[in-house]
């Protein structure tokens, strides 16, 4: 077995900008997991699946368009979970779609809370820090394209890898 995750990467410079920002706030998992939104999260599947995930997603991207991202503004799960997120302004329908298209076939699986697009800026920190991360994380701003998603992998030294990066479909097809 081996736990895998989905997710559309946060370009330079925005990505660093919220894994220092976690640094700064104390989260012990900052450079741990690159700064994404979640399409699918942390799943086991068998390693004599690997090949059919891979075909899986390689089909999905093929089926989906580069989109614009838009993240802007702080959000929070609190008190339901102790989480502190950037808002996904826009793009947010876009990834609607590709993690109910994800997660079907061979990574069909129940989710423990609604899907939510979102970044995480702050996760299972004392309250003090959540705060915090919440008033920082309203005044950011950040836009861009988004032409694919990555599957990433977690290694035994529990950071999150990117593994491989699945290219969606070319608009003008």
């Amino acid at each position: 077995m081996l736990t895998i995750g989905v997710a559309v990467t946060v370009p330079e410079p925005f990505g660093s900008a919220i894994q220092d920002a976690r640094a700064g706030l104390g989260d012990p998992h900052a450079r741990a997991i690159p700064t994404h939104v979640t399409l699918l999260p942390p799943t086991e599947v068998a390693t004599d699946l690997v090949d059919r995930v891979r075909a899986h997603l390689a089909a999905v991207a093929g089926a989906h368009r580069p989109f614009r991202m838009l993240l802007h503004g702080s959000g929070s799960f609190r008190p339901v979970s102790p989480v502190v997120f950037v808002r996904v302004e826009e793009g947010a329908q876009e990834c609607r779609e590709l993690e109910a298209a994800i997660r079907s076939g061979p990574l069909a699986r129940e989710l423990a809370f609604p899907y939510h697009p979102h970044v995480t800026v702050a996760h299972g920190l004392p309250e003090p820090a959540l705060e915090a991360a919440f008033d920082q994380a309203r005044a950011f701003h950040a836009a861009f394209a988004v032409p694919g998603f990555t599957l990433s992998r977690f290694d035994l030294d529990e950071v999150w890898r990117p593994w491989e990066t699945f290219t969606f479909a070319n608009p003008c097809n």
